[in-house]
This record gives C-alpha cells, sequence and structure tokens, in this order.
C-alpha cells in the first residue's frame, strides 16, 4: 500500500456459481491482498443443509454475516486490506457488512441464469447443488442505484476481463478519493 492509500475491505457478491471466488481471489492477487472465501466462515450445520438441498433462512445467515464483516473489519490480520467473496444476496445483508465494516465496496457479479447454471453443473467439489440457484435467484435484491459503493459487473466475459474492470474500477474510487464506484 502506497502512502495515502488506504486499507481496501471488498466483497465480491453474487448467487453461487456466479464465479465469485475465482474473480474474487483473481481480485485479491492483483491487488496484492487476502482473500477469504465466504463458504469457509459458514458454519457445519449451514454447509450440511445446503449440500442437502435445503435453502438457508435468514436467521441461519446472520450468524455467518457477522463473521463476514468480522474478516473485512481485521485490521489486524490483514493490514492492508481483503477480499472476501460472500453471497450478499438481500441489501439487508449488505448493510449489516457495511455496519460491521464501514467503507467496504461491493462487487456485484450479476448475468444470466442460463450461464450460472451451466458453471454450476461443471464444478466439481462444492457443496452447493444447483437446485438451490431459484432459491438464490429468488432470494437475490440487485443492489439499488442508491447503494453507491457497489459496482456491476456482467459474470460472461472472460475471468481476466471482469477482474481487470473490477480492479481498474476499485482503484480508480480509491485513488479520486470519492468512493464512489462506477459500475
Amino acid at each position: 500500500m502506497s502512502q495515502g492509500e488506504s486499507r481496501r475491505s471488498v466483497v465480491v457478491m453474487g448467487v453461487s456459481g456466479s464465479g465469485k471466488s475465482t474473480i474474487g481471489a483473481s481480485i485479491a492477487a492483483a491487488l496484492a491482498l487476502r482473500f477469504v472465501d465466504g463458504d469457509s466462515l459458514h458454519l457445519p450445520a449451514s454447509v450440511s443443509r445446503m449440500r442437502s438441498g435445503v435453502p438457508l433462512t435468514d436467521d441461519d445467515r446472520w450468524p455467518w454475516l457477522d463473521r463476514i464483516g468480522a474478516e473485512l473489519a481485521d485490521v489486524a490480520r490483514s493490514p492492508a486490506g481483503v477480499v472476501v467473496a460472500c453471497s450478499a444476496l438481500k441489501r439487508a445483508y449488505r448493510d449489516r457488512i457495511r455496519a460491521a465494516a464501514p467503507g467496504v465496496r461491493f462487487v456485484f457479479l450479476d448475468g444470466r441464469r442460463e450461464t450460472i447454471e451451466a458453471r454450476m453443473a461443471t464444478r466439481s467439489g462444492h457443496y452447493m447443488p444447483t437446485s438451490l440457484l431459484a432459491s438464490q435467484l429468488a432470494t437475490l435484491e440487485p443492489p439499488g442505484r442508491d447503494e453507491g459503493d457497489v459496482i456491476t459487473l456482467s459474470l460472461e466475459p472472460s475471468v481476466a476481463d471482469v477482474v481487470a474492470d473490477a480492479v481498474r474500477a476499485l482503484t480508480a474510487s480509491a485513488a479520486d478519493g470519492s468512493g464512489t464506484l462506477a459500475g
């Protein structure tokens, strides 16, 4: 981090299969930040529910979101900042993260259901079944225009293009001090 540059806390968000982990890890590498896959912060009982095809409730998610917020705010563990992959599907979830980690930025990966389904069908070793995509899409509250800390990117281009666009937007908002992300 150069002098005058502030610590970065970034959430790469979207439904399961949108590429949060892949894109998030690449953004973190490009910005020389630590990466945390939010899936690793779920309680074993929550993972078991999802693996069984049972969607999580808000009550299941609140403690997980608190752990996400704590990761984002942990300056001692991540002095330069951190990128966390987290679905952050609802405005209330994003607001809870904002309360725990002021100054956080969100990168929302948006795309067609067919693209996401195809990605989910080909990945291996993930507990989230394709059958839960409908629940995730039903729960999703796309970020509103009043959420100025969110950049929305299409997940349709290549990973390299999405990462380049995200890094460019995150770097521009930090450089001009506006905190506003164009997207």
